[in-house]
């Protein structure tokens, strides 16, 4: 039987690449050897419900974690991918602990001052970028949550800000707030063509 890794692994991913508003936020997770969590998966394979009955438990349980993010204006500057990988840099430097490697859900790694590696379908294949995957998911969900109480309009709750028919028509009847991306192009066409009466 093989020994168990000695080495901290990190695991990290990310949430909210593809919606059309708010931060995307990234996590950072060390999990412990000694305290197993049971129903570790892809955050998009699992149901709101089993997602938010999880991250205390890897809270609690991880070794270290972190959740970091990057700004609307982030991702309008520097575009979305560059944008996540801050993130997910701000995450990893944000450990209280330090990692001995550090994996990337995907095909793409942040420059981080440690032994990095990007493994696609890694939230599939790697327990703590799963966790990560949690961490990310629960944390962009309840900005979503948020979002939708101050500008319930939007439909934010349901959609979660992603670019669905429903929303699309929100944007156009309502107009751009200052949490949209202006980069994305849904939203630029009504930023620059603006309804008549913005609500």
């Amino acid at each position: 039987m093989a020994a168990p890794d000695p080495r901290l692994i990190c695991g990290v991913d990310e949430a909210g690449r593809g919606p059309l508003c708010g931060s995307v936020v990234a996590a950072a997770v060390i999990l412990d050897p000694a305290r197993p969590i049971d129903g570790l998966a892809d955050s998009k394979k699992l149901t709101e419900k089993r997602r938010e009955l999880l991250a205390p438990i890897i809270r609690e349980r991880a070794l270290a974690w972190a959740v970091a993010e990057a700004s609307v204006e982030e991702i309008d500057r520097l575009n979305i991918l560059h944008a996540t990988m801050l993130a997910m840099k701000r995450a990893v430097e944000a450990l209280q602990i330090a990692p001995d490697e550090v994996l990337i859900d995907g095909n793409r790694c942040p420059q981080i001052a440690y032994p990095v590696q990007a493994i696609v379908k890694g939230d599939s294949l790697v327990a703590a970028i799963s966790a990560a995957s949690i961490l990310a998911k629960t944390a962009r969900d309840a900005q979503m949550l948020a979002l939708d109480a101050l500008h319930p309009q939007y439909g934010l709750a349901s959609h979660k800000g992603y670019p669905t028919a429903a929303h699309l028509s929100a944007i156009r009847q309502h107009g751009v707030k200052d949490f949209y991306r202006k980069s994305f192009g849904p939203v630029r066409a009504v930023w620059l063509n603006p309804p008549l009466f913005e609500t």
